[in-house]
């Protein structure tokens, strides 16, 4: 993931526990009050930021935690409902591009903390097959970008948690659309999956738009796609992801 999610822009991600979204656009310690970061050249070696019940930034470290992360920090810590996530700061972006593309040691353990802390507060758990945690990961940076951050909707589904998903809401057709577009913007964002230089189109579209005209003979709304045609959907995506990237 590091090729497209890691930016020069010194940008953070934040990842927050979430409900499963279908329209397209994947937290940390401090007291109160205290300096959010240390002198300029000086790495704070914590790396993973919690929101939620507990949250350690505030709205004063976006040099830190980007707006984003600063911003959902101060709203949990005013009282507003947020749904519980962490922030990695935009130390680990310094870090990635001054260690040969490598992350910090501690990140990971870091990372899986927050993935545990975010089991317990939604009663949730990542990649159970019964009631599986989906997350979102969003791009933010010290600068406002608009336009220019990256998502990633609905992280956590795979061939067998879709299933969970869809027993779960009693819908089958939530679940599924969850899942296409989860592979179309992870093919996207993360692989690499776009449009090359002699294509007019998305190439996630055009196998859309392939589809619809094959079983629909017409150029139909997304909405009136079928299950079966989302399962289908997330078949081909899977080979032109496989075709394009390799895995």
């Amino acid at each position: 993931m590091a090729k497209k999610l890691a930016r020069k822009t010194t940008s953070k991600k934040t990842t927050r526990a979430a409900k499963p979204v279908t329209r397209k656009p994947a937290g940390r310690t401090r007291a109160a009050g205290k300096a959010p970061h240390k002198a300029a050249g000086k790495a704070s070696h914590k790396y993973v930021y919690f929101f939620g019940r507990k949250t350690d930034g505030n709205g004063s470290m976006k040099p830190l935690l980007g707006g984003k992360g600063a911003n959902l920090a101060e709203m949990c810590r005013i009282g507003l409902p947020v749904p519980a996530g962490f922030t990695i700061t935009t130390e680990v972006c310094t870090y990635y591009y001054a260690n040969k593309r490598t992350y910090p040691a501690t990140l990971r353990s870091e990372m899986e903390s927050g993935i545990a802390a975010l089991e317990q507060q939604s009663g949730k758990t990542f990649g159970d097959l019964k009631n599986p945690l989906l997350v979102s990961v969003r791009s933010g940076a010290r600068d406002s970008m608009p336009g220019m951050m990256d998502t990633i909707l609905n992280l956590g589904l795979n061939d067998q948690t879709v299933e969970a998903l869809a027993t779960k809401t009693g819908n089958p057709r939530f679940a599924w659309d969850c899942y296409r577009r989860f592979v179309q913007m992870y093919g996207d964002v993360v692989l690499g999956v776009q449009k090359r230089p002699d294509e007019d189109h998305d190439p996630f579209e055009t196998v859309i738009h392939g589809l619809k005209h094959e079983r629909h003979h017409e150029d139909i709304e997304d909405t009136r796609l079928s299950v079966d045609d989302l399962k289908e959907l997330v078949v081909r995506f899977k080979a032109l992801v496989k075709e394009r990237a390799g895995k």
